[in-house]
């Protein structure tokens, strides 16, 4: 899974969020270091929407402008369950592997 993938998925598994707030979370989570533009933002929702990975959760209209809100589907955090489970093995490897522990782990 692509990090931009797995960071979308990750910004909608605790609630449903609109385009704008799925960037913001994106940033949050990347820690700023991934801000997503417009157009990139849409079309890897459009991408994940047709790969059934997050669906329309509701449409309202919002200073005549149409805002949908997205939502995991059940494959969606799956995959997303998964990926993180991947990202957490290698991590444990790469940190058994470099012989750090305790803190110096986590920092």
């Amino acid at each position: 899974m692509q990090e931009p993938t797995l960071l979308l998925l990750t910004a909608l598994a605790d609630e449903p969020r609109h385009g704008y707030a799925i960037a913001r979370e994106v940033e949050v989570i990347s820690g700023g270091r991934v801000k997503m533009r417009t157009g990139t933002l849409y079309g890897a929702l459009e991408r994940l929407l047709q790969q059934g990975l997050i669906e329309v959760h509701s449409e309202e209209v919002v200073d005549s402008r149409l805002r949908r809100t997205y939502t995991l589907t059940s494959p969606g955090r799956t995959a997303l369950a998964a990926e993180a489970k991947r990202i957490a093995a290698t991590a444990r490897e790469a940190t058994r592997r470099l012989g750090v522990t305790g803190e110096a782990a986590t920092s």
